[in-house]
């Protein structure tokens, strides 16, 4: 496993972050305790390090599953959890959002499942446009001094929001902002418009989730597979709908054909190349095998221009950023 510095922290992660949202079967969808923790040991005996879940995540499956395979192991991972949607279906308004009361009954129901005693990265999953961004930097300020979480960051928010939010944890010495989470894959490059440079500029640690389209990169659903096309009710999912699409896909599959390697390893490698920490979300070992594959394909840049180009995004297309608190069906998919 190869690792880099994350952000303008001093921790080392591994290059490639394991997403947990099949971790449990809460959703009517996913992958259960016992393949979860064959997932999970295959990507610690790989070298990986940084774990990513969320109180969502199977309705809090995930994170339970993950207190257990953690207990006698716990310092060997980054362990990042959300907090936003609840962790039930029917999560009550006063335990969702931003709000300072959510975070902190997020922070406690998630370290009782998680069994630790603290959370590494505790992000704020979604913005729920209701919550000032003041109220989260104090909010993470007083989770950090209380000892329950040791860095904060910002997933899916808008780039203006988290130069905001850094400021002001900069401006009030609060716990700094030290990370930023998007999705970003070679059929969903609006990020590069404004929160990559952002991110950079502001010295935060990135990760981008779905590198893989949804799974439509992996080329499988041209095979008839349906995955993600029909889990999560469709959520989360880039369906090959467009001639540039259908290109780009092309072109994956000739590059992975010049290297003898599966099309899954060609778009996590083509994802690692633009400074962040790309987020795979397995539902089984064979799908975890085959994406850890990318770390060693270096693609050239004559490969990397060729998937660039036919993959540019159109730039007067807006950022796909929700313009309300996601639906259930929308927040839980998010792997």
């Amino acid at each position: 496993m190869q690792y880099t510095l994350f952000g303008k922290t001093g921790l080392r992660v591994s290059r490639i972050a394991l997403g947990t949202g099949n971790f449990g079967t809460g959703w009517g969808y996913g992958a259960d305790p016992e393949t979860s923790k064959a997932i999970f040991q295959a990507y610690a005996e790989a070298g990986g390090n940084f774990i990513d879940t969320a109180d969502v995540y199977q309705f809090g499956q995930a994170e339970t599953i993950l207190g257990d395979l953690l207990q006698g192991r716990r310092e060997e991972f980054v362990l990042a959890t959300k907090f936003t949607r609840g962790d039930a279906p029917d999560a009550g308004r006063l335990v969702t959002g931003n709000s300072r009361k959510a975070m902190v009954a997020s922070v406690e129901a998630s370290l009782k499942r998680l069994r630790t005693d603290r959370i590494d990265i505790y992000w704020a999953h979604w913005p729920d446009h209701v919550t000032h961004s003041e109220e989260i930097v104090r909010g993470f300020e007083d989770l950090a001094r209380a000892g329950k979480i040791l860095y904060a960051g910002l997933s899916n928010f808008p780039a203006w929001r988290i130069a905001r939010a850094v400021t002001l944890a900069e401006l009030t010495h609060a716990v700094p902002i030290a990370a930023a989470q998007f999705e970003h894959s070679l059929v969903h490059r609006e990020p590069e418009a404004d929160l990559f440079p952002a991110s950079h500029a502001l010295g935060l640690g990135v990760v981008t989730w779905s590198p893989l389209g949804g799974g439509m990169l992996t080329g499988k659903y041209r095979q008839g597979e349906q995955g993600r096309a029909e889990a999560f009710g469709g959520n989360v999912f880039q369906a090959e709908n467009s001639g540039q699409r259908t290109a780009t896909l092309d072109t994956v599959l000739a590059i992975a054909g010049e290297h003898g390697v599966s099309a899954d390893q060609i778009a996590i490698a083509w994802a690692g190349t633009h400074g962040a920490v790309p987020m795979i979300g397995p539902r089984s070992l064979n799908q975890l095998s085959s994406n850890l594959g990318a770390l060693s394909i270096e693609l050239s840049e004559e490969q990397i221009a060729r998937l660039d180009s036919v993959s540019a995004p159109d730039p007067s297309a807006p950022a796909r950023i929700p313009a309300t608190l996601p639906s259930e069906e929308t927040v839980k998919a998010i792997a």
